[in-house]
């Protein structure tokens, strides 16, 4: 009796301990999942798919990654919807953005140094400055062709740029691959066109282009950095995964690469960015903690 009694003890505890640790593997199990929002830029999209296909095949996560525009992407992980927003311009692009959300989000740091913005032309228009562009509004057919209307670069042509050089222009919002069509359709008619536009984008690696030069006294656009922000307690929840994303950088001559390999590549983008991945370990690699 007594060892029946000891042998029904052992088996509980047996039990219980199971279930201890299969609840435990339930409860950490999240943390094996990354719920990221990204732009539809074409910086944001190539290094966004890259970082899903890197978090699967090399440790094991399960990655939601979904497009937004910049509002709905910095709300989503204010709220805690999402773990990380990809791509923050800091500290002039989304300025305003981030004095509002700035509190409740965590910064942490960034994937590209460098950036430029402002507004582009192929380099066969023969002007070379901002404020020449009302001297030829009728050759840009009076417009600037622009993205996402919430994309900063819209935001700061459209409340900055266009009131402090008194342009004659009206920016028109589309979409980063519209604006990349309506360059493409401008270029092979060789027509003068006018763009909102930002470097790292594989357009350069394309065409030629040039961004028209501000006036020294009408400065708009500096060159910027390109951050990722977690959702505050994401240290906490998922140490690893806030990591990785930290380690996450580019140089110039990467990034590039990335993009053009995504553009021209027949397959879909996550195939492409998984053939980079593994053409490029080394540098994927150092990324993980």
């Amino acid at each position: 009796m007594k060892l029946t009694k000891r042998v029904l003890v052992s088996a509980m505890i047996l039990l219980i301990s199971v279930t201890g640790v299969f609840a435990a593997g339930q409860q950490a199990a999240p943390e094996k999942e990354a719920n990221l929002v990204y732009v539809n830029w074409a910086e944001g999209v190539a290094y966004t798919h890259l970082a899903k296909v890197v978090l699967e095949e090399k440790m094991g996560y399960e990655v939601n990654i979904t497009a937004a525009e910049v509002g709905p992407g910095y709300t989503s992980i204010a709220q805690g919807d999402m773990d990380a927003f990809m791509e923050s311009w800091l500290p002039i692009l989304h300025r305003d953005y981030y004095e509002t959300y700035g509190d409740d989000i965590l910064d942490l740091g960034h994937v590209y140094e460098g950036t430029l913005s402002g507004l582009v032309v192929p380099e066969y228009v023969t002007i070379d400055k901002i404020s020449e562009l009302n001297d030829h509004v009728d050759k840009f057919g009076g417009v600037i062709t622009g993205i996402d209307a919430g994309a900063g670069v819209m935001i700061t042509t459209e409340e900055s740029l266009i009131p402090t050089y008194g342009l004659e222009l009206e920016l028109l919002p589309s979409s980063g691959p519209a604006m990349a069509a309506a360059l493409q359709d401008a270029i092979n008619r060789e027509e003068w066109i006018v763009v909102t536009g930002w470097d790292p984008h594989w357009k350069f690696g394309r065409w030629d282009l040039k961004f028209l030069e501000q006036d020294e006294d009408k400065m708009i656009w500096d060159a910027e950095n390109i951050h990722i922000l977690g959702r505050k307690d994401l240290e906490e929840d998922k140490p690893e995964l806030a990591q990785f994303l930290r380690n996450m950088f580019f140089t110039v001559e990467e990034l590039a690469d990335l993009m053009l390999f995504i553009e021209e590549a027949d397959a879909g983008v996550l195939d492409a960015a998984r053939e980079w991945m593994y053409a490029n370990e080394h540098v994927v690699d150092a990324w993980i903690p």
